[in-house]
């Protein structure tokens, strides 16, 4: 998203990233309107003149903030899950990997709601940048069987919901909570659905 100002060297790089970390901490501590160019420089080490090679404004980094997040959270949980042998394990470990991150970055949430009045269409891409990948890992398991057929672009968005809600309580109001119980829980249910197991039948006799 930054065009030409995208840096072209390692260093360039490196002063990117400390400008976008010292803005994590910025704007999730202060909100957006609070924040400043000059605590998030200094909190980052570097010179204002620096930080206009990179970024024409404050609105300009915090939409390049929400889209490096949704970059980085994507990219955490893809390496969480390539070596999960089915689905169900793959939706198992990307849940328990997604909370973990929202404990890691506590601000994200805090970043990423604001960004709705800030910059709505920021917003909006970190959403439907996630969703496309989560419909393109049901589509695969579609087609290898592992999940039914049907359309996957509702079921992705339902389940990018439970992992929504289940990170603002686990990952920001009970960051300490022993989440494997209930990721396992959650997982099921997934798999599952919340039809209750059939009845065991007498011999001779079909389930109910």
């Amino acid at each position: 998203m930054l065009g030409e100002k995208t840096p072209k060297t390692a260093r360039g790089r490196r002063t990117l990233r400390k400008i976008l970390d010292a803005a994590e901490q910025e704007f999730g501590a202060r909100g957006f309107h609070e924040a400043s160019v000059a605590s998030i420089t200094a909190n980052a080490g570097v010179a204002q003149g620096t930080f206009y090679l990179y970024f024409d404004s404050k609105e300009l980094l915090y939409r390049e903030l929400v889209a490096d997040l949704g970059s980085r959270l994507r990219g955490y949980l893809a390496e969480a899950v390539a070596d999960a042998p089915s689905r169900a394990e793959a939706e198992r470990l990307g849940l328990a990997a997604f909370i973990g991150f929202v404990r890691e970055h506590g601000n994200l949430y805090r970043i990423v709601m604001e960004s709705q009045f800030v910059d709505p269409e920021a917003f909006r891409l970190y959403f439907m940048d996630f969703g496309a990948a989560y419909q393109a890992g049901l589509d695969r398991a579609v087609q290898t069987g592992e999940v039914r057929a049907g359309e996957t672009e509702g079921r992705a968005w339902a389940l990018m919901g439970i992992s929504l809600f289940a990170g603002l309580r686990y990952g920001i109001w009970e960051p300490e909570r022993d989440i494997g119980p209930l990721v396992d829980s959650i997982t099921d249910m997934i798999a599952r659905g919340l039809a209750p197991s059939p009845v065991a039948a007498p011999a001779g006799e079909e389930p109910r």
